[in-house]
């Protein structure tokens, strides 16, 4: 037997291994929280802003930003872009967009996290280059932390998910921050059903 006909064996054994469930984790609730003004907290402190929804047009906030803007690629009905996503779309098509916006599966009081999984994206590049995200987010779907969030159906129902906190932001030595050197500049959260 080759060396490679012996590593890919061992490949396919190791692959033939019975799946394990993830362990399950004791839940930590603090009964006294405030699970949405918590959130809205976290992700300010993170470089995020938080969208309050005018009662008359919940979505009047999205629609001014939006409006000077040459290019948006928009994965919900609420709001047209004029990037459309197909099957065939690569990701690296996405590297123009001023504005994402899309709705995620769920936030996270404790590190004003919101989860975007590949059926929220599309495409997994819509959450890391456009300019600007603005999500949208349904407030019955705030979990108190990151215990709450191990625990929700996503993870099992899906192959891909990322916790965005804030804009992209980096620091050099001396503390400088520089926010979307490597990401979005700006993560807009607008809490609506």
């Amino acid at each position: 037997m080759s060396s490679r006909e012996f590593i890919l064996n061992q490949i396919r054994q190791s692959c033939q291994t019975e799946h394990s469930e993830a362990p399950t984790l004791p839940l930590f609730h603090q009964n006294s929280v405030d699970i949405i003004e918590r959130f809205k907290q976290s992700l300010i402190a993170m470089g995020g802003q938080i969208i309050e929804a005018d009662p008359q047009d919940p979505y009047k906030f999205v629609k001014e930003r939006i409006a000077e803007s040459k290019v948006i690629c928009s994965v919900v009905p609420e709001i047209q872009g004029n990037r459309h996503l197909t099957e065939t779309t690569e990701p690296k098509e996405l590297q123009d967009i001023d504005y994402g916006i899309l709705r995620a599966s769920f936030g996270v009081a404790e590190t004003g996290s919101i989860c975007l999984t590949e059926q929220d994206l599309f495409i997994n590049t819509l959450g890391y280059l456009p300019q600007h995200l603005i999500i949208f987010l349904d407030p019955k779907q705030i979990v108190e932390n990151l215990h709450d969030a191990y625990a929700r159906p996503e993870w099992k129902q899906i192959h891909y998910a990322a916790l965005h906190s804030g804009p992209s932001a980096t620091a050099d030595i001396e503390g400088v921050l520089i926010r979307g050197a490597q990401g979005v500049r700006s993560l807009s959260v607008l809490l609506i059903e």
